[in-house]
């Protein structure tokens, strides 16, 4: 990312008419460009008046807000915000509007022409998955929730902004929907790497979301900012650790995957050896079990020494131990592959290749090392931050 800050809020205060307390006092932020900044807190902490402020939809009590370097508390407010996409959780699609029409807002503010203007109204229903001859002269009461908060992303993509800014843009969705419409951001975000302040109320949201995350106390005062993996190895305060509530820990394993284990030796026979090889690959491994695999290293059954002990060849060993159950690729998450793990009678995980064939086992420790490795390099992280400052 640029080293120069897409936005900078230097000192912004907000205070209400005839409140005595700032409903943000003096908040200093950085949002870098192309990164997704998530502003999570409790409610009433005033992270939707700091969003208002960016787009100067409510003016500042003091201190200053910078584009690019470039001061913008006193700009033209109506230009500034035709240069920030703006989605809210109750859309705010226009009625009477169709839905090109809506598209459209702001393209026609800025003097497009009709051909420039209805070729990115098909681009941008292409984009959000509507087909664009189907949906274009459709009205917002004919679409479902889903499809209008869809209609309401495109809008804000109208003029082709640099910077977006979304009030809990999936919070009045189902969950089924809203997780198909955080992918769908997730996966736009990777063509074109705007720059977006998202705002919620919800931990786990801002963890899938965002790049970084700001928990906010009252009046926005910052309590912790940093990537979601660090905010969750180590959280700084009791606030930061309550609202995050339990299960901290493992929400981490969401950024780590098996590609990154250093995965140990694991015993194991194919059913074309005879049980005996098994006997002592087991015996010289130290490990309970032994995984049987077929002809194609297909892991298959988890053996004891007691399965091994009847005799006989190994495709005699078919029926007895343990039926393998859990299964994950070099690419699955940790979490994913933890509860995997708790599906296993053995407490581990068979890792195979795309093809299904055996390339080690994910055990408890693999896990417990991780959680130690992140939490120190969090530490590590802050205690470098603190010698420097």
């Amino acid at each position: 990312m640029d080293a120069t800050p897409m936005i900078h809020l230097d000192r912004v205060t907000k205070v209400y008419p005839g409140t005595a307390v700032p409903a943000v006092e003096e908040l200093t932020l950085d949002v870098h460009k192309g990164e997704i900044l998530v502003l999570v807190g409790p409610s009433g902490c005033g992270k939707s008046t700091t969003l208002r402020l960016i787009n100067r939809m409510i003016e500042p009590s003091g201190g200053h807000i910078y584009f690019e370097g470039e001061d913008a508390t006193d700009v033209d407010a109506d230009r500034l915000r035709r240069r920030i996409g703006y989605v809210i959780q109750q859309i705010g699609l226009f009625p009477h509007h169709t839905i090109a029409e809506n598209i459209a807002t702001v393209p026609k503010m800025l003097g497009w022409d009709k051909s420039r203007i209805n070729a990115r109204v098909d681009e941008l229903l292409d984009t959000m998955g509507l087909e664009p001859s189907e949906y274009r002269d459709r009205y917002p009461k004919e679409l479902s929730g889903g499809q209008a908060q869809r209609v309401g992303v495109a809008r804000a993509l109208g003029a082709d902004p640099a910077v977006m800014l979304m009030d809990e843009p999936f919070g009045a969705i189902d969950p089924i929907t809203r997780d198909r419409l955080q992918n769908e951001l997730l996966r736009l975000q990777g063509v074109l790497g705007k720059t977006i302040v998202f705002v919620t109320h919800d931990i786990d949201e801002a963890i899938k979301m965002g790049d970084r995350i700001a928990i906010l106390g009252e009046r926005s005062a910052i309590r912790q900012i940093d990537t979601p993996e660090r905010i969750l190895a180590l959280p700084v305060d009791d606030f930061v650790d309550d609202f995050i509530g339990s299960g901290s820990t493992l929400k981490g394993l969401h950024f780590e995957r098996v590609s990154g284990l250093d995965l140990t030796p694991y015993p194991t026979m194919t059913m074309g050896d005879p049980v005996e090889v098994g006997q002592a690959t087991l015996s010289a491994s130290g490990c309970e079990w032994l995984l049987l695999l077929d002809g194609e290293r297909r892991p298959k059954r988890w053996l004891r020494a007691s399965d091994l002990s009847r005799g006989g060849q190994g495709s005699e060993l078919a029926t007895r131990g343990q039926q393998v159950r859990s299964r994950v690729e070099e690419n699955a998450t940790l979490h994913d592959t933890l509860e995997e793990m708790l599906k296993s009678s053995t407490g581990g995980a068979c890792v195979v290749d795309a093809r299904g064939r055996f390339e080690g086992v994910v055990e408890i420790g693999h896990l417990t090392e991780v959680i130690r490795r992140l939490r120190n390099e969090a530490q590590a992280h802050y205690d470098a931050l603190g010698s420097s400052s």
